[in-house]
Parts: structure tokens; sequence; C-alpha cells
């Protein structure tokens, strides 16, 4: 059985600090993209790129054959509010077996184990008939799938089975719901807030609006694997000429989880129903990103991600379990994620057959308490060599 030397495990979990200690908020990753490269050709990848949206890239193989595309983002959210953290969250902390810090779990501890999981590969032995890729994405947090296109489409890397590195405590998901960002423009009539009856409040036809929102849910669809689609207000801002004048105009933003069955033209008219009903005037619209990478490369693009579940019978699911039971000793449970991935892309648009295998729990993304265990960093170095023995050694 393939395992990693102690002082492999040491390199890997230090390696992962590292990765923590470096802010890489989304379009300034810069710095940790040039560190994970400098990894990628200590360890011996016999190709290691950058590409042009700045994605980096590792390949191990023998440059033909089917292609395993290890996934993970080198982005993290922003910190928030910093009186939250009861640790610095740029300095990697080990303390009783935990990895704590930014990024941690979500999802710089995967990308160690993913760089480490193709070393312990390529001093396996394993003879390979297809190639391992290894790739550190960019700008997932705001737009999960845009970076990963890139790499496919226009970079002409096209996986034949992709494996997310996102948390799931070391078991596997095959699946998630879908996302769109919905905004609503509502327009009022702006007069002296001390007559407010000759004008028209967009704030409180807002509120009408996001009222309506909430009476959805019940009306949402429902799938007995993937959940519930929901509706929730997440930002919404207002302008006027002044605090003591009527705001004349109001936006806010819906985050819309499309269950199987859900479309986001379904989820649209759902928004232009409530808007009839209250007889507002409001524009809606698809949200969207626009961006520029650290490298230069200008994205734009719709905020609609589709949701996607593969079989629990696919020959990926089932390779991926019988490698990780023999790698780590436990059949794993498979199980949706509550949060989008680039799998939104990759198997929901592209149909590139997915899954997810990560360490850590998918819990502790985006708080404040973002942490991984480093024994989890191990095994899941051990389940990625696994898997990749499983998918292209040869015999």
């Amino acid at each position: 059985m393939m395992k990693l030397s102690r002082a492999d495990q040491e390199a890997l979990i230090a390696f992962a600090q590292d990765l923590v200690r470096i802010p890489s908020p989304s379009t300034q990753e810069g710095e940790v993209a040039e560190r994970l490269a400098e990894e990628m050709r200590r360890v011996g990848f016999a190709e290691v790129f950058t590409d042009r949206i700045g994605n980096v890239v590792g390949r191990i193989g023998p440059g033909r054959g089917p292609k395993l595309l290890l996934d993970g983002h080198m982005d993290t959210i922003g910190i928030g509010d910093r009186s939250a953290w009861r640790r610095d969250p740029y300095a990697g902390e080990v303390e009783g077996g935990i990895l704590y810090g930014l990024g941690a779990v979500d999802m710089k501890g995967a990308l160690a184990s993913m760089v480490y999981g193709a070393k312990l590969l390529l001093e396996s032995g394993i003879s390979l008939g297809g190639d391992l890729y290894v790739a550190g994405v960019v700008q997932e947090e705001p737009s999960e799938g845009y970076a990963v296109r890139v790499l496919i489409e226009e970079e002409g890397i096209v996986p034949d089975y992709v494996v997310l590195g996102e948390a799931t405590n070391l078991q596997i998901k095959r699946g998630h719901r879908g996302r769109m960002e919905i905004k609503v423009t509502v327009h009022g009539r702006s007069c002296h807030a001390s007559n407010p009856s000759q004008g028209e409040n967009a704030i409180h036809i807002a509120a009408r609006l996001i009222f309506g929102v909430e009476l959805l849910a019940p009306q949402l669809l429902d799938d007995a694997f993937l959940g519930p689609g929901t509706a929730t207000v997440t930002q919404i801002e207002s302008s006027a000429g002044s605090r003591n004048a009527l705001p004349d105009r109001a936006v806010f933003y819906i985050d819309r989880r499309l269950t199987v069955g859900e479309t986001a033209e379904r989820a649209l008219a759902e928004i232009e129903a409530i808007v009839a009903r209250e007889r507002a005037r409001a524009k809606i619209e698809v949200a969207e990103h626009e961006m520029v990478s650290y490298v230069g490369y200008r994205c734009r693009t719709r905020a609609v991600y589709p949701a996607w579940v593969m079989p629990e019978d696919h020959p990926l699911v089932r390779a991926a379990s019988r490698a990780v039971e023999r790698a780590l000793g436990y059949r794993p449970r498979t199980s949706p994620w509550q949060f989008s991935t680039d799998g939104a892309y990759t198997m929901g648009v592209a149909g590139i057959p997915t899954i997810g295998f990560g360490p850590g729990e998918e819990k502790y993304a985006h708080t404040s308490e973002d942490q991984v265990p480093v024994s989890d960093l191990i095994r899941a170095a051990h389940g990625y060599a696994a898997i990749a023995a499983e998918l292209l050694g040869r015999g």
C-alpha cells in the first residue's frame, strides 16, 4: 500500500501552512500561485505551467491516454469581521492537530494534499496509462466553474474524470444544487421625507417584494437527494438625494439555490410573479460578474450555475469508493454538498464525470473557525493517489 514517508507528511503540513499564510482573495492569487507552482516543480511534476487566466496546472504521466483532473481553487473569501477570528487568519497555526486559518478547509489544505498525492503516486512505481493533472484555479469563490471552463475550453485540457477537493470529511460527494444570483432593481418616486405620501418609497416597495420571496419556500421543488430549492435575500442597497428624502431606487440580490427540475427561467418567473402581484416598478435580471484576473484576463459571466448529480452506480463513483476503501480502510458514504462548486461546470455544463473528495468538514468553510485536521490532509493525499492509481494505473 502506498504511504507517505514521515518527511513527506511533515512537508505536506508545512506546505499547507505556507498556502494559508499567503493572502489570496479572488483576482489576487498571484503569490499563492507562485508558491503552488514552486512546490509542484520541487516534488517532480513532469510539467508545470500557468494558463491564460492564471490557473496553475501540474501534470504527471506519459502524455497520452485518459486524463484525471484534481481540481482545487487558490482563492479565498475575505476575512469579514476581524474581531470574530479568535486566531490570526493568516498565521497558519497548527494546534491540537488542527490547521487553522483562512482557506485551511476551503481549500488550500486540499491543494497541498493533491500535490503530495501526486508525489506519492510518482514514487510508488505504478505504471500510468494516462495523465494526472492537478489544477489550482482562480476566482472560484465569486464564480465557480469559470476558471476551469477556461482550462478545458480554451487551453484544451479536457479530462475524462474530475475529482474536486472541496471539503467532504473524506467521504464522497456526487452532486449539489445549482445556484443563481437574481438582481431586482426597484423604482420609486422621491419627495421630501417630511411628506412621504407625496412620493413612493423604493425601500418600502422592496420590503413587500422581499416578503414575497420569503413566502416562496413552500412552492419550490424538493429533490430526494439534493434537497429543496431555496431563495434568500443576501444584499440590499438604496439611493436618494439625502437622508431626508424618500429613496427613488432600491436594489436587492437573491441567492437562489436550484434543485433538480428547477431552471433559471423558472426562478426568474417566480420573482416576476411577485412583482406583478405587488404592481411594483422593478427590473429583474440575472446578476453578472466582471473581473480581471491577476494575469490580466478579463472575465464576464452570468451568475447561473446548474445543479448536477452523479448516479451512485456510476463507474467513477464505484472506482473512487474502491480506492478510498483500499487506501483508508473504510467504504465512503456518498451524499451531496450543500454549497456549489466547480462541478456546476464540469458535470453540470460539460457533462464530465465528477465527484468530490476532500479533507475537513464543509461546515467550517466561510467561517472565522476555518480549519482542517492535519491527519485529514495526510489521508486525503493517500486517497488522491489511490483514486488516480485506480483510474489511470496499468494492471
